[in-house]
């Protein structure tokens, strides 16, 4: 279990997937204007990521790597999430229609994200088993999760200030964001044991 727990801090804190690992970054600077979007784009990527890295998780392992037919992983794996964010959105549409309203635009959103992609790459290149690449699918994304509302937040935060006119927009995001990505960087250091 305590392995486990490893997985999920260095996969959330230290290999942070939009900090130290640059995937997802269009929806993490698109969609971080405001704490409530970041979060509701966050909720819907934990809950997508990790179920999408134990069913490639799977089959991979019962498919894939029996059949021979790994060459075929990225393409599998896109299918996989594709048809994963589909059959959540149905779902919370019929039985959740009002989560489903709160969530609008970001379900199908992730089926872009290239870091619910990068993650299920990861585990297999990694070598994790079922339960380890669910863990670290929700890891990943309880990482991305943090960093896109701090993000936000701190957008929301600097919105008002006087910015020199060079910087604004896009500069002072992406100078936020690379502050951010220094500050995990400070994480590599962290000692469990």
């Amino acid at each position: 279990m305590t392995s486990l727990a490893l997985v999920i801090v260095t996969t959330a804190l230290v290999n942070n997937v939009v900090l130290s690992q640059f995937l997802g970054l269009c929806s993490f600077l698109g969609v971080s204007k405001q704490i409530k979007t970041a979060a509701s784009l966050g909720g819907a990527v934990i809950f997508v990521i990790t179920i999408a890295s134990g069913v490639a998780n799977l089959i991979y392992t019962y498919v894939l790597d029996r059949l021979g037919l790994d060459y075929l992983q990225t393409i599998v794996f896109i299918l996989v999430i594709a048809g994963l964010v589909q059959v959540v959105e149905m779902f919370l549409k019929k039985q959740v229609p009002a989560i489903h309203k709160a969530l609008g635009i970001y379900l199908p959103l992730i089926t872009t994200n290239c870091a619910v992609l990068g993650v299920a790459l990861n585990n297999v290149t990694d070598g994790f088993g079922f339960f380890e690449s669910v863990f670290a699918g929700f890891g990943t994304a309880v990482g991305y999760t943090l960093a896109i509302v701090l993000l936000a937040g701190i957008r929301e935060r600097i919105e008002g200030n006087d910015i020199p006119k060079p910087f604004r927009g896009a500069p002072i995001v992406l100078l936020s964001a690379c502050l951010m990505a220094i500050a995990f960087y400070g994480f590599g250091g962290l000692s469990l044991g």
